[in-house]
């Protein structure tokens, strides 16, 4: 698979042909790609509705352009680039590549940057989340522990699934769909959902993400867009 494809999909743009779409279900390798992409993009979705991030010190970036065999002409950074503000990019692959090598969200170089921020978190478990029948997005959810103990609940999705007569609510199931928390509405591809604090993640282990309709009843539509278990 294209990397620039796999890139722009975890960014969650439109990208691939159907054979190309077919292909990422069936190849084990591309999937655990895709998955590793989404996560840094989530992570650096976090921080930026945080809060600015922090510029790494200037060796930093000597560090990488000497792994990247870069002139030393290249070496300055790039100033930070919000997300949603490109929805085009000559490479895709370049712009998560270059996330990852300044050691912004993954690897070695997360654990520094989740460190150094004013709250820091501890990533508790994370979900892959999968279209259900009818449905094509796709996603990831994260159980975000802050350093008081308070957990967020932090969802993305591949795509939005806008519908003037229906919304998007966030749940937690129990595997056998016996009982289930409402945690919210998701407004756009992302969002962050504070937990409660007496809620048994043992027990309550599924993402879902419905679809709502306007009709006043508080239960579950039984409509889910996608789902997946949290896992530590």
């Amino acid at each position: 698979m294209d990397d620039d494809v796999l890139a722009l999909l975890a960014l969650g743009e439109p990208a691939g042909s159907t054979s190309d779409l077919a292909h990422i279900e069936e190849c084990e390798r591309c999937t655990d790609e895709l998955d590793s992409l989404r996560d840094v993009v989530g992570l650096a979705r976090v921080g930026a509705a945080e809060g600015p991030l922090v510029a790494p010190a200037p060796q930093v970036w000597d560090r990488i352009a000497d792994e990247l065999g870069l002139e030393s002409a290249t070496r300055a950074p790039a100033p930070v680039v919000p997300l949603d503000s490109r929805r085009r990019r000559p490479s895709a692959w370049g712009w998560i590549a270059g996330a990852a090598a300044a050691g912004l969200v993954v690897g070695g170089g997360g654990a520094w940057w989740v460190a150094n921020r004013a709250d820091p978190v501890t990533v508790q478990a994370t979900a892959v989340l999968e279209p259900l029948p009818g449905w094509d997005a796709s996603g990831s959810a994260v159980v975000e522990t802050r350093s008081d103990g308070s957990r967020v609940l932090v969802v993305d999705l591949s795509k939005d699934t806008p519908s003037d007569d229906a919304f998007r609510e966030v749940w937690l199931l129990k595997p056998d769909v016996s009982g289930l928390v409402s945690l919210g509405t998701l407004e756009g591809t992302s969002g962050r959902f504070d937990l409660p604090a007496g809620l048994d993640l043992s027990q309550f282990s599924v993402v879902d993400v419905s679809e709502e309709q306007f009709d006043g009843d508080p239960a579950h539509s039984g409509d889910s867009i996608v789902r997946g278990p949290l896992e530590a």
